[in-house]
């Protein structure tokens, strides 16, 4: 635990606070007070966004965690309830694991207490830049203290036993998603059943200088300021065509080929797509998490792990592309976990773990159904 004193769980937008049905889901929010990072650093107060799916049983055994993506949030299921969806999310709109996660599913919701937890430092209601530092009363910005990926599970973590979690069944996550997998894995072996990192890995895929690139592309935008843009109106048309560039390298031109022929409207729905996640996504917060997992490497770690792993990948992903997988596979093994791979028959890359869930869904499935036999 990376923190003195944790507070009560806040539920704010939840005007129908108790409700558990998928169709009725509430943004909740967890305070910890005095939280020390990996460097040193304390946060007098962080605050960590989640939302909760299907019930807990009284031992507090049957949770699972869902870990987002780089850029996501934690709307991993279901819909919210009338006029409580959170900042930055749409009304009406479903989750980004909605075919994963929900009764009868691989996450199966009738068993299993779900919790989706938006990541420390990013843009849909946990700590992050965009908040107020203490000290000043005005957003962190550009100071907002450097973190890590552990970091980010150590917060999970004070969540999770807040909630009276006593296990978790599995951690599973998509890409920046699966960076946590493999570290709670490491972190608290004694706690984790399984972890099932999707279009992942133990170590990170940015380059060296990928951060500095990135700062230098946002500071061409007239607003940046040293990435105190917060009084300027933002930095929307440069994070609109980094977005851009970024979806097309995950394979978005390949899943939209089907739907629209032509390529200049194809271009066109891609570049809306990026406008529409750049209004919501803060650039310090993209700056924040890169540099958290540009040093991310569980593998020297891996004999730590007691968790089975399910490691899934897709055949097109250039991200994460399956060539990697017989040396990690081989890592997991030579340190003695129980490790088994998952190649996603797709077309459409990176991508595949949220549009084409059904390709991959059920070997989840079957890995999840194995860690709760006898339960």
């Amino acid at each position: 635990m990376k923190s003195a004193a944790v507070a009560v769980a806040l539920f704010l937008w939840s005007p129908a606070a108790g409700a558990s049905s998928l169709d009725a889901v509430e943004a909740k929010f967890f305070v910890i007070h005095e939280f020390k990072l990996e460097s040193g650093v304390v946060l007098p107060e962080v605050t960590i966004a989640y939302e909760t799916y299907g019930e807990l049983q009284p031992d507090g055994a049957n949770a699972a965690l869902i870990t987002h993506s780089f850029t996501s949030s934690q709307h991993a299921a279901g819909y919210y309830v009338e006029g409580a969806a959170p900042p930055g999310e749409k009304p009406g709109a479903a989750g980004w694991w909605d075919k994963v996660v929900g009764p009868g599913e691989a996450i199966d919701t009738d068993r299993l207490f779900v919790i989706a937890s938006n990541a420390l430092g990013s843009s849909y209601g946990s700590t992050s830049p965009a908040s107020p530092d203490p000290k000043t009363g005005k957003p962190y910005g550009p100071d907002f203290p450097a973190i890590t990926v552990a970091d980010i599970v150590h917060a999970q973590k004070a969540l999770v036993d807040s909630l009276g979690v006593k296990r978790l069944v599995v951690v599973a996550g998509p890409s920046y998603g699966g960076f946590e997998a493999f570290e709670w894995a490491i972190l608290y072996p004694g706690f984790v059943d399984g972890v099932a990192p999707v279009v992942s890995g133990p170590k990170s895929f940015a380059p060296p200088g990928a951060d500095q690139r990135l700062v230098a592309a946002l500071a061409k935008d007239p607003n940046w300021n040293g990435g105190r843009y917060y009084d300027r109106g933002g930095v929307v048309e440069t994070m609109t065509k980094l977005r851009a560039e970024t979806l097309k390298a995950y394979g978005v031109d390949d899943l939209f080929k089907d739907r629209i022929n032509n390529p200049a409207l194809r271009a066109a729905a891609i570049l809306n797509l990026a406008k529409t996640w750049a209004q919501t996504f803060d650039a310090n917060s993209l700056v924040t998490l890169l540099r958290a997992h540009e040093t991310f490497d569980a593998r020297r770690d891996f004999p730590k792990i007691k968790a089975k792993v399910l490691y899934l990948l897709s055949r097109s992903d250039k991200l994460f592309p399956p060539s990697i997988a017989p040396a990690i596979m081989a890592s997991l093994k030579q340190a003695g976990v129980d490790a088994r791979y998952f190649e996603i028959d797709s077309d459409i890359g990176h991508l595949a773990f949220g549009y084409q869930t059904e390709k991959w869904s059920p070997a989840l499935k079957s890995f999840v159904a194995e860690l709760m036999q006898g339960r």
